[in-house]
């Protein structure tokens, strides 16, 4: 048997939400930011500025970003797994708890922790199997309102596996929970009628336990039971308690075959409990209920005396002989014990619980071998017992056989398995961003290919057309220069004074115009204005040189005459008209 889990203390069910909510929070923060990083950096890497950076960077740039969004998708998954596990409340390890405070610790027969309120969950779907002798039958209800519709029927041969899309819980089960509950085969199972004091849930499961080794047919300690307590309308100090019972290894064999066909139960259910649903009205008697147990005709019923339910009992026809004899015996054994016991004080009616085939047949029987009348009802439909059970199972009745550790070891393989896809998922992801990468890179670098071919194609052409270039900018120059030095002579011509003498005249450099020459002593001020005339010389309606440029007049007095020399700059020598 799998250990139960142990519920976590509050301080660390606190702990869990708080880190689950920072890790969550924080993680779905910097994914933001990765993607954000992510989209930027392919912008760059499929524009004109991808180029710069070399190709054997780019897998490590994209690669690191891509495990950053892996990582923070993980640390996501964990966040939300222990904001989960800090809100679980493990049902299955307080019933079993509570469980071994009433039962002995060794081989203790198993029994659901029926006495033990649990929430309420809002289910959205609701699937109900039946294992047929001919078929699988499985019905799936939707939640509507405060009860549930039928949405689907299946049926399955024995050789094939449920549909997994309706019985299958995949990560839609977190936010639209789904409920499987299987039918017990009714050769299985062993119902029993008792009555009790009146008491509380509690004190109820202890008065049952300890009539258990007294009604169950075999060992309590290889049985898994559970009971439904019904009210008692003789007395109101008594309650009818209706025990459910079934070997432990037929239910732990029949799960087998569940997991086997890929339907894990939530509940195990027992269908006749809802076809004694019939006995809600007070009419006294015996009811019976026509099913097939082992391939065999067989019937279940239910004997009510005083407004109460008094017993359950079964009874079988023999495949040959006589039948209403056999049936008649039978019933008559049931009879005298009911009179032994006192709950049977006067003759039942006899109500027949049947659809018109089996009706025809057990009326028959019944009035050849007891020779009274039988009032035949008709029975609810197996649609209408399937959805009565959804109903009861949605409400969180306490009825479910299904053993604790069952239950836990379901729970752990959905939680398992969710984060296994999870991680899966991340996988698929990454490898998809990857190879959107590398094809990426693929298309790129056969681009770039493409244009280093063209450029190696081009260079030849491109050389040739760099050395013309710089040929024609040195005729260019050549050609300005030669009709800048042209102009400058005729400017010094034309705004040389009379009295003053040029002896020197030098353009060098493309650009610099040096002047000297002489001049009489007392023409100092015309050699000022001189070079001030030249500096404001213009051209074209632009100044033919630059004011801020070159070097003043600096007249010197040798022997009575003035030696005087000065320097101008092109203001623009590349821009001069030719």
């Amino acid at each position: 048997m799998k250990a139960t889990s142990r519920p976590l203390p509050i301080w660390l069910k606190w702990l869990c939400r708080i880190f689950g909510a920072i890790l969550i929070l924080g993680s779905l923060y910097l994914i933001v930011l990765v993607v954000i990083a992510l989209v930027e950096t392919f912008h760059v890497f499929l524009g004109p500025q991808g180029h710069s950076v070399p190709d054997s960077q780019w897998p490590s740039i994209f690669g690191g970003l891509v495990g950053k969004l892996v990582g923070q998708t993980l640390l996501l998954l964990l966040g939300i797994w222990l904001w989960r596990r800090a809100g679980e409340k493990v049902a299955s390890g307080d019933e079993a708890s509570s469980i071994q405070t009433l039962q002995p610790p060794i081989a203790a027969p198993v029994a659901t922790a029926f006495f033990i309120q649990s929430k309420n969950k809002r289910w959205s779907f609701c699937n109900i199997l039946q294992i047929a002798p001919e078929a699988k039958k499985l019905w799936q209800f939707n939640a509507k309102g405060s009860g549930f519709v039928l949405g689907g029927e299946q049926r399955v041969p024995h050789s094939m596996p449920l549909p997994s899309k309706f019985v299958a819980k995949t990560w839609s089960s977190l936010w639209q929970p789904k409920l499987n509950v299987a039918w017990l085969p009714p050769e299985n199972v062993f119902l029993r009628a008792i009555e009790l004091p009146a008491s509380n849930a509690e004190e109820t499961f202890a008065m049952v336990e300890l009539q258990l080794e007294k009604i169950s047919p075999l060992p309590v300690t290889q049985i898994v039971w559970t009971f439904q307590a019904l009210p008692h309308a003789g007395a109101e100090n008594l309650q009818t308690i209706i025990v459910v019972i079934v070997a432990r290894n037929l239910v732990e064999e029949f799960l087998g075959k569940l997991e086997r066909d890929g339907f894990l139960a939530d509940r195990l259910e027992v269908p006749m409990l809802d076809q004694l649903d019939v006995l809600s009205t007070t009419e006294d008697g015996a009811w019976i209920f026509p099913q097939i147990i082992g391939n065999q005709n067989a019937a279940l019923i239910a004997w009510r005396s005083g407004g109460a339910l008094r017993n359950l009992s079964f009874v079988a026809l023999p495949p040959a002989g006589d039948r209403a004899v056999e049936l008649k015996n039978q019933i008559a054994h049931i009879l005298w014990s009911g009179e032994l016991e006192g709950w049977l004080t006067a003759a039942p009616k006899w109500h027949l619980i049947a659809d018109p085939v089996n009706a025809a047949e057990w009326e028959n029987l019944l009035r050849t071998g007891l020779n009274e009348p039988v009032q035949i009802i008709a029975p609810p439909s197996t649609i209408e017992l399937a959805a009565r059970t959804a109903k009861r199972a949605a409400a969180g009745t306490k009825t479910n056989l299904l053993p604790p550790e069952f239950s836990e070891r379901y729970r752990q393989q959905f939680h398992d398995r969710l984060w296994l896809h999870g991680l899966g998922y991340a996988g698929l992801l990454y490898a998809i961003a990857l190879v959107i990468y590398f094809c990426a890179v693929g298309v790129l670098t056969y681009k770039t290919g493409n244009v280093e071919a063209q450029v190696s194609g081009l260079a030849n052409t491109y050389t040739n057309a760099l050395q013309l270039t710089a040929e024609y900018k040195v005729l260019s120059e050549r050609q300005q220069l030669k009709y800048a030095a042209l102009d400058c002579w005729k400017i010094v011509a034309d705004q040389l004074p009379q009295t003053v003498t040029l002896q020197s005249f030098n353009f060098g450099d493309g650009e610099k115009l040096s002047l000297s020459g002489t001049a009489p002593a007392d023409q100092v001020d015309t050699l000022f204005n001189f070079n001030d005339a030249m500096k404001k010389i213009q051209l074209n309606g632009q100044p033919m040189f630059d004011q801020n440029k070159g070097e003043t007049v600096s007249p010197k007095l040798i022997g009575g005459t003035e030696q005087w020399r000065f320097t101008v700059e092109l203001a623009h020598p590349e821009a001069q008209p030719q």
